[in-house]
């Protein structure tokens, strides 16, 4: 493991009171680090918060760093590079199976579920003054912006867009820099993948007039016949631009913590984000699905000791041993 130890000479002595018992933080990391994603997504944001949260919280120096996404934060947080980490559940499935664009081959079976976080919807947006305001309406060869490269976005949505039938030329960025492009008239159209609501689209509507597009029932069926994506609608108060509930397929995100980090540590860590969900909600609003009842959408990853251990003494959680690392 690459997270940092404290030294012998001061673990020794640290005790701490955390939920209400003398807790050992002998094996503890002095700092650790947070994978999110690029600035100006929703995962940067909600991930730097809680990163800050359990840090002040547990008096360890932590916090969020900037990552392409998904895919690289299961790369990191396997190596342990990074002890924890944020990703959504299809690229979490490939990079246990080895398909993981970083390191194919490698399967990244080093990270594990620490706590359910929210559904990441698919959605599309353009400029009001494009014309555009479906996906049929998307010109041939338009120019869309997918997000950082290795994102969820980036690995799932030009393929949907494939099988709506769209041509595109593929953009990547981070979703501020997608942002300004799109209204400098560089981009055409950008298809986010992330949190509701993602800052970049709040961010746009402040400046300019923008279409949020929803797709079809009949689109909406034929991504989820050929993705691991579920139906979700965005709420119509998500976004200003919005007059009623936009349809939209979604991915669940969880947080993911290296399985070698000491069971406690992961089990006070969870406590510090699942314990007080309005502390979250503040943090983003995506976090109102933070909350301990939805620890049976991970279907994916082995979870880490520490974490199912929280989730068993506070939510009843049924977890079979064969899918607790190390049981």
């Amino acid at each position: 493991m690459r997270y940092n130890k404290m030294t012998a000479l001061a673990a020794a002595a640290i005790v701490t009171a955390t939920a209400g018992h003398a807790q050992d933080m002998s094996d503890w990391p002095a700092s650790f680090t947070v994978g999110t994603a690029s600035q100006g997504g929703t995962y940067f944001a909600y991930g730097s918060g809680w990163a800050n949260l359990v840090a002040e919280e547990l008096g360890i120096s932590g916090g969020g760093e900037v990552t392409g996404g998904p895919m690289q934060n299961m790369a990191l947080v396997h190596t342990g590079d990074a002890a924890f980490g944020m990703t959504t559940m299809g690229p979490a499935a490939e990079s246990l199976g080895g398909t993981n664009p970083i390191a194919p081959g490698l399967a990244m079976d080093k990270a594990c579920a620490m706590f359910p976080m929210y559904q990441t919807p698919f959605s599309v947006t353009a400029l009001s003054s494009s014309g555009i305001t479906s996906v049929a309406d998307i010109p041939d060869g338009a120019r869309i912006g997918f997000g950082p490269a290795g994102s969820t976005s980036d690995t799932y949505f030009p393929r949907m867009m494939e099988t709506l039938g769209v041509n595109f030329e593929r953009r990547n960025g981070g979703w501020s820099d997608l942002g300004g492009q799109l209204q400098d008239g560089l981009l055409d159209v950008i298809a986010f993948a992330a949190g509701v609501p993602v800052p970049a689209v709040s961010q746009l509507e402040v400046q300019t007039d923008v279409n949020i597009i929803e797709f079809t029932e009949a689109e909406q069926a034929a991504i989820m016949e050929a993705f691991p994506v579920s139906s979700f609608e965005i709420a119509a108060d998500t976004y200003t631009t919005l007059e009623a509930p936009a349809r939209s397929v979604s991915m669940w995100n969880f947080a993911i913590a290296n399985c070698d980090l000491p069971e406690s540590f992961v089990y006070e860590a969870t406590n510090v984000v699942m314990s007080d969900n309005a502390r979250m909600v503040n943090i983003h609003r995506a976090a109102q699905s933070t909350v301990p009842e939805n620890w049976d959408k991970n279907g994916v990853l082995m979870w880490h000791p520490g974490a199912a251990r929280w989730f068993q003494e506070n939510a009843g959680a049924d977890i079979p041993a064969d899918m607790i690392y190390g049981g």
